[in-house]
């Protein structure tokens, strides 16, 4: 408890530089290899590449994928940091034929035309580059992710997305005025051309969520609107009732969210609305979980919640899970009033310093002892997201399931809640092939994730019945950037404009120069690879007790609610 304590001290009073994050991208003689953010994915194998482009234009950019159009190569766009936890972006393996294209310097183009309200920028900008060139301009961009570490194409391309229910929506896509693709070419074309598409192209809603499947992304136009202040007010309340008028709280406030901390029995709803730019505040959301972290600090939790791990500490896990709750109501879970501390609510300030955080991945040095927790370097979190995108109609329903398992043991519940607990956001309909029908709410959470893919995790099985039952009971979409290879399954059938996504993908590129057998896997509902020990990285659902890991107590046996469900669940004796 201590550890942790001194952890979210240090990480709430630390200062605001850290650590540059590592590129995603090394290469040496050999070749190129890249992963994500976070050091490792899915499957723990990292993806190779024959070669690695920096373009810092678009012409630049044309050339690239020219060249690799013109001698076969697969083609897989990457940014500067790479937060994609599925491999989306992996081109291939050792020994085959293919180039990444980095859009970390393709990042110095920014145009804001106060008078159409709306900026274009180039495809490696950073979202927190973006929003401040915006706000300089007296204008404001209404969506964005919470988290503003990443580039504006792979926040286009992926779907990311804040909350809201107003007017255009969370979703970035859907902000969207115009879109520059790089695609490939035939001979006399030069092997690639740059398209711009716009709402009335035929390509245009496919184009906006495309997963970098159909080209390079060079340039975004946003819409923007006058300049504008939040104010917000996070309000602790019982979870008894709380899936009953989650509809209600966000049509009331136009970025309402919810997290829930199911352990806790505590849902905390956050009223946060648009106020005039005149409102008194000056006010900043510095979210804790993205302020800078240090180093010795971080890799002190990570030590101890392993040992928690080992030991099967439950009960420990819910001291710190109490103690994490009751330090994020304290600081107001990083909004400050004044740019320095939490005073009290409401907290007002501009929208480009409320929107979205992520001050431990700016530095102005190398060598500051703070980072990102997830940094690999540092041997700090390391941790699965899964997203679930439910139609507003079956989120009721999938809560009231969640809280039965819950009840049972709610104990169980308490290693979500060292993270984030349940994160609850709206996303309105959209018209983007890849984007959601309907209006929509999407619930993320965090876990423990073990550093060896052999280990599995206390309450293995509650987290696997949760995630079936999400995708499989509720046919909840995932989120294109996040979740464990199993969320996939199935998942072109879960959108109607899936085949014409398909259609204008090929004839954009007939070749698949832009796909890869990873990506293709994934996009077409990922197949499950039955192998010993499987189903503890989300490989597959298991069938048999050797997809868990019997000779660690862990057997195959269905959910305790979600009957349906096929979980890892831990057994102390092998007679069961």
């Amino acid at each position: 408890m201590l550890v942790m304590r001194s952890f979210l001290v240090l990480t709430y009073f630390f200062a605001a530089h850290a650590l540059p994050p590592p590129s995603p991208v090394r290469c040496n003689d050999s070749g190129c290899t890249i992963t994500n953010s976070y050091g490792v994915w899915g499957d723990r194998k990292d993806c190779a590449a024959s070669a690695v482009v920096y373009p810092t234009t678009e012409e630049e950019l044309r050339l690239a994928v020219a060249e690799a159009v013109k001698n076969q190569f697969k083609v897989k766009t990457v940014s500067g940091t790479s937060h994609t936890m599925p491999k989306f972006a992996c081109p291939g393996y050792a020994g085959e034929k293919s180039m990444l294209i980095s859009t970390a310097k393709l990042n110095n183009g920014i145009e804001v035309d106060a008078a159409a309200m709306t900026v274009i920028a180039d495809a490696g900008v950073g979202l927190r580059d973006l929003i401040d060139s915006v706000e300089e301009e007296g204008l404001s961009l209404v969506a964005s992710p919470y988290w503003d570490g990443v580039s504006l194409g792979g926040l286009i391309s992926t779907g990311a997305h804040g909350s809201s229910w107003w007017g255009k929506g969370g979703a970035v896509h859907d902000h969207v005025v115009r879109i520059n693709l790089v695609v490939a070419a035939g001979p006399s074309e030069g092997f690639a051309k740059v398209i711009e598409l716009d709402k009335q192209s035929p390509i245009f809603n496919a184009a906006i969520v495309s997963l970098g499947l159909m080209g390079a992304i060079s340039k975004v136009m946003l819409s923007l609107e006058p300049a504008f202040k939040r104010s917000i007010t996070n309000y602790f309340k019982s979870d008894s009732q709380f899936e009953e008028i989650f509809t209600d709280h966000a049509r009331q406030h136009e970025f309402a969210d919810i997290t829930w901390y199911p352990s806790q029995h505590v849902a905390v709803f956050r009223a946060d609305d648009r106020v005039p730019i005149n409102s008194s505040g000056d006010g900043r959301n510095d979210f804790l979980g993205f302020q800078p972290q240090n180093i010795v600090v971080s890799a002190s939790v990570r030590a101890s919640e392993k040992a928690l791990e080992s030991s099967r500490d439950i009960k420990g896990k819910c001291t710190m899970a109490a103690g994490v709750v009751a330090f994020k109501k304290l600081v107001a879970n990083g909004l400050k009033n004044n740019k320095l501390i939490f005073t009290g609510y409401p907290v007002v300030g501009q929208q480009g310093k409320m929107q979205a955080s992520g001050s431990c991945a700016r530095s102005s040095s190398a060598d500051i002892l703070t980072t990102c927790a997830w940094d690999p370097r540092i041997k700090g979190l390391l941790f699965y997201e899964t997203t679930a995108i439910f139609p507003a109609s079956k989120f009721q329903d999938f809560i009231k399931d969640v809280k039965t398992l819950r009840n049972l043991k709610p104990e169980n519940f308490c290693g979500v809640d060292l993270y984030n607990g349940f994160l609850i956001r709206f996303i309105k309909a959209s018209e983007a092939y890849l984007g959601q029908p309907q209006d929509s709410v999407v619930v993320d959470f965090n876990y423990y994730r073990a550093d060896d893919a052999s280990i599995p995790r206390l309450n293995q099985d509650v987290w696997e019945e949760v995630e079936q039952m999400a995708f499989f009971k509720y046919a909840a979409k995932p989120h294109w950037a996040k979740n464990r290879n199993v969320a996939f399954m199935d998942v072109k059938n879960k959108y109607p404009n899936f085949d014409k996504f398909i259609a204008l993908k090929e004839q954009l590129d007939p070749r698949n120069t832009f796909s890869s057998k990873e990506s293709d896997a994934l996009l077409n509902g990922t197949k499950e690879l039955k192998s010993n020990g499987c189903a503890l990285e989300g490989l597959c659902i298991c069938s048999e007790d050797r997809h868990c890991s019997p000779e660690e107590g862990y057997f195959c046996r269905p959910g305790l609610v979600y009957r349906e469900a096929r979980v890892c669940r831990y057994i102390m004796s092998s007679v069961a």
